[in-house]
Parts: C-alpha cells; sequence; structure tokens
C-alpha cells in the first residue's frame, strides 16, 4: 500500500464526514493507494457512531476506539502499529490540517528520500494564547535538539514506514518525533510550509497544562536518548564525583584534625558537607545500578485498552 493517514481525535463528530471525503477526493485525484486508520481517544459524543458509518461505505476506513480518553501520543502510537503503508501522514481531524497537502508530502518522503518530513504553520489562525506559547516551546525545542524545524507542534506529519515502526511515543511526546526520529538514527528532517484553516467545528483542546507537560516530556527524551540505555553513566558518574569529593574533604578533617587543630571535626560545617557528598554519591551509585537492571528488563509502557476495531 502506497500511504496509511493516521487521524487521532476527540469529540470531533461533526469534522469527520467532511475530512473522510475530503481525503478521498485527494488522494484519488493523485492515484494514490491509501487507508485511512481513525483513532477515537475515549470521545464523549457520537464520534465512534460516525466512523461505523465511514467504515461501512469505505472499504479503506479504519477504526480504533479506546476505552477511555489517553492522549494523543497513545492515540498516535497504537494507529502506527495498524500502519501498511510505504509512507505514514498523521493530520488533525479538527480540518485545520488541509489534506490538499497530503500528495506534495507523499513525494518528499518517497520520491525525494525524506525519512520524515514535518509541516510548517507559518501562517496560523489560532489565538495568541496559543500561537506564543508555541513560539517560545518551538524556539527551546530547536536549541535542545539542534533540529531546525519552525513548528514542532504541527500535526501534519509525513514519516517513511521504517521511521515510525522503530520509535515510541508516549505522555506528551507526538510534539517530540522529530527528535526521537533524530535519536533513532534517521537524520534526513525535512519542513514544508502547509496551509492553516480555521477550526470550523467543535472547540480547541489546547491548554496550558499541555504546555507544562510538554517540557517535562523534552527532558525525558533528552535524558532517555542519551542515557536510557546506560543510566549507570549518568548515576555512576555523578555519585563517583560526589563520593570522591566527600572522602577528599574527610581526609583532609582528619589530617587537620590529628596535626594541625584542636577542636572537634564535627564542629566544622565542612565535615557534614564531606558526609553529605558521600551518602549522596553513594545513593547515586546505587540508583544508576538498579536502573541499570530496570532499564533490561522494562515491560512494554504502551499498553492501552482498545475497546473496539472495525474495518481492519
Amino acid at each position: 500500500m502506497d500511504l496509511s493517514i493516521v487521524i487521532p481525535l476527540y469529540n470531533e463528530e461533526e469534522s469527520l464526514p467532511e475530512l473522510a471525503a475530503w481525503i478521498d477526493r485527494v488522494c484519488n485525484a493523485a492515484q494514490i493507494e491509501y487507508e485511512i486508520i481513525f483513532v477515537d481517544d475515549g470521545s464523549t459524543d457520537a464520534s465512534w457512531e460516525v466512523i461505523n458509518k465511514l467504515v461501512s461505505s469505505n472499504h479503506t476506513i479504519r477504526g480504533i476506539k479506546f476505552r477511555r480518553n489517553y492522549g494523543k501520543s497513545a492515540a498516535l502510537n497504537t494507529g502506527f502499529r495498524e500502519t501498511k503503508g510505504d509512507v505514514i501522514i498523521t493530520m488533525d481531524a479538527d480540518l485545520q490540517d488541509s489534506p490538499e497537502e497530503i500528495p506534495e508530502l507523499y513525494e518528499m518522503v518517497k520520491e525525494q528520500g525524506f525519512d520524515l518530513v514535518s509541516g510548517w504553520k507559518k501562517r496560523r489562525h489560532d489565538p495568541l494564547g496559543k500561537t506564543l506559547p508555541s513560539k517560545f516551546f518551538n524556539r527551546t525545542t530547536r536549541a535542545i535538539s539542534g533540529i531546525k524545524l519552525h513548528d514542532f507542534n504541527c500535526g501534519l506529519k509525513a514519516y517513511r514506514s521504517k521511521v515510525i515502526k522503530n520509535i515510541e511515543v508516549y505522555g506528551e511526546m507526538h510534539r517530540y518525533i522529530p527528535v526521537i526520529a533524530k535519536w533513532a538514527g534517521f537524520k534526513k528532517i525535512g519542513e514544508k510550509v502547509v496551509e492553516h484553516q480555521k477550526r470550523k467545528y467543535g472547540v480547541s483542546k489546547f491548554g496550558m497544562e499541555r504546555l507544562i507537560k510538554g517540557y517535562l516530556d523534552l527532558l525525558s527524551i533528552t535524558f532517555i536518548s542519551k542515557f536510557g540505555k546506560r543510566p549507570m553513566h549518568l548515576f555512576g558518574t555523578l555519585g563517583t564525583m560526589l563520593f570522591f569529593i566527600g572522602f577528599v574533604i574527610g581526609i583532609y578533617l582528619t589530617v587537620a584534625k590529628y596535626f594541625y587543630e584542636v577542636y572537634k571535626m564535627t564542629e566544622r560545617p565542612l565535615f557534614y558537607f564531606g558526609l553529605l557528598a558521600m551518602i549522596i554519591g553513594s545513593q547515586l551509585f546505587v540508583t544508576g545500578f538498579l536502573a541499570e537492571m530496570i532499564s533490561r528488563n522494562s515491560p512494554d509502557r504502551n499498553a492501552y485498552q482498545v475497546e473496539q476495531k472495525i474495518g481492519f
């Protein structure tokens, strides 16, 4: 199959029929063999009923329904597992991502050899409460990751199949997929300016808590990518350094006590600093050792309760 389109959604019943028809029209005109995978992230409206109707009328559409709301990353990760296309495109279900971009995104991956192409909503139709935090977030992510993308948040992205089959997405890490892909060894990452539509139905699911969680996940990705397979390199190094500093302080105080000074070691603040350094150093070293054991036997963190699947 040429293309799989993964669309996570939460309470988007009004936009789904229009979106499915638009994708069908664009892909048929471009002669692209495709499938659509709608992942209902525990919607409380009639989104799942709408998906059922779409599946019955179009054999290219599949549906996955979560038993409860897990978040966009969970929906994407589950949808990725079911894809069969050589190229995978993700887009939002609210009609703000235009399906007209699909042929060019597909061509950039399939013909131009990109591993990942991220959309850039250069002109956005969102309130300042959403655009300003996004700009700050993108600037920070560029600085930390070294990836020169303008819009990490854009839901419209295209991937080579082997990229999404070799990465894991959880928490709020869907916005960091380019970072995860780069640290997994996929270096050819591109960007395309895409048209951003005004929201036609429903309300935005964006909130300030997503920004906070996003930064915490950025720290997690940075740590995991560098030390996830070798936590002892971080904790062991820090622990050894602290213990060594504390040990040197202890030697100095012992020598000073017996050769130069007459008052007790325990009367000096430096004694307690050295003791604390040795204790924390030992704890960090043991933490690194335990983390090594856990990392070698960690279970799959992406186990979500799927209530139903249709069309597969």
